[in-house]
């Protein structure tokens, strides 16, 4: 590490910090989706997911800014003007009165918040490389996973006490306290020797470079399917548990559940990747994906929902094995680019992002009364992730 003052714990929470920004916008507003759409006169609950995936799809356009930005003019900078971006669209989510405004609100929110998570990434990748690169990314995931437990739960409670609005604004605030922190005690990670002057040709140049890595393309592409996937349940969950089961008072409660799941499948990953390897893990994961999906499938493929014990046991299967692949997909991708980090980075989370979000909106259109579609989703994006995947050949291990 480049500051010896600074603990790797608070790097690891930092890098998270950042990312939980993400969460936050995100998680926090499901509970709100029903009220924000009536307030903007939305056409229902199917139209309210894409106040969900519109920020994805914002997340994954600015990345092809910042990150060829960052590889000029360093890490730090593009956090700060990212930021910016981020507090103008919160302002126009807060002030529109129509659901289109409120959309392109969304977008811009998400281009805004591609920079501190593209560059939390890169900085890690700057700072460390192979299995332990994982095992940081890992414990980075897993901190940042914190935050959708207690997300759903404070945007419930601002819902109700303060209005729709007030979520957007304490989003806000925890933004600038941890833009604050950020100024004052990361360095900048970006080395002289990979510091390159701006010019489109670099980005041609890197994007070139990019495509000819066949495993880092193979490993994006498969980034795209798995959150894709994901996307798809944070898309319906507050329309499955509160229109669906009829649970809207405990939704905050499952939604954190399983985000709990994923933290400690998370965790474990972190504990084991050093010992087993990421391509071994992801192995596993994948195979044990597709297998629970297609035990749903077959056995409730009437359409009737399970009871929801059921469907939780389920849904935290599904979770703990995404729980292996996020980390450890993005980790195998950015390997073999340390001298392209910062357009690795936005190629890789363009890619896998822009893909993700046609995926959620098409499969998240049939989740309306079952959860059925959610599973043969899973079960789809699974086998073409299978077959991706075996198309690689298994990297040598790099322990640090």
């Amino acid at each position: 590490m480049q500051n010896q003052k600074r603990s790797q714990l608070e790097f690891v929470t930092l890098m998270a910090a950042l990312m939980s920004i993400v969460a936050l916008s995100i998680d926090a507003v499901l509970p709100a989706l029903p009220e924000i759409g009536d307030y903007l006169n939305s056409l229902g609950d199917t139209e309210n997911q894409k106040l969900i995936t519109a920020i994805f799809l914002g997340l994954g356009f600015g990345q092809l800014v910042f990150g060829p930005l960052s590889d000029s003019f360093g890490r730090k900078p593009m956090v700060y003007f990212g930021f910016g971006v981020f507090v103008l669209a919160s302002i126009i989510c807060i002030t529109t009165k129509n659901f289109e405004v409120m959309l392109f609100g969304r977008v811009l929110q998400g281009v805004g918040l591609s920079s501190p998570r593209t560059m939390s990434v890169a900085i890690v990748r700057d700072s460390f490389s192979g299995d332990h690169m994982a095992k940081v990314l890992s414990i980075v995931t897993m901190t940042f996973i914190l935050v959708p437990v207690i997300a759903p739960m404070l945007g419930q409670f601002l819902l109700i006490h303060f209005g729709w609005k007030s979520i957007f604004t304490v989003n806000l605030a925890f933004g600038l306290l941890i833009i604050i922190w950020f100024w004052r005690r990361q360095p900048e990670t970006l080395k002289d020797d990979h510091q390159k002057s701006f010019r489109l040709s670099l980005f041609l140049s890197g994007a070139v470079t990019f495509f000819r890595l066949k495993s880092s393309v193979i490993y994006t592409l498969l980034s795209g399917l798995a959150t894709g996937s994901f996307m798809v349940y944070l898309s319906t969950s507050q329309q499955i548990f509160q229109v669906q089961y009829d649970l809207g008072e405990y939704f905050p409660y499952i939604f954190a559940s399983l985000a709990v799941t994923i933290g400690l499948a998370t965790f474990l990953n972190s504990a084991i990747v050093m010992r087993f390897g990421m391509w071994n893990l992801v192995n596993i994961a994948l195979l044990s994906f597709v297998t629970i999906s297609l035990i749903y499938v077959v056995l409730f493929w009437s359409g009737v929902n399970p009871p929801i014990e059921v469907l939780m046991a389920f849904l935290m299967l599904q979770f703990t094995s995404i729980a292996f692949l996020f980390g450890n997909y993005r980790a195998l991708a950015m390997q073999p680019m340390g001298h392209i980090a910062g357009i690795g980075s936005a190629l890789n989370g363009f890619i896998s992002t822009v893909m993700a979000v046609p995926i959620a909106n098409y499969i998240g259109s049939f989740v309306t009364t079952s959860v059925l579609p959610l599973f043969i989703g899973f079960l789809i994006t699974g086998v073409i992730a299978l077959i991706l995947f075996y198309s690689v050949k298994k990297p040598i291990r790099i322990k640090a």
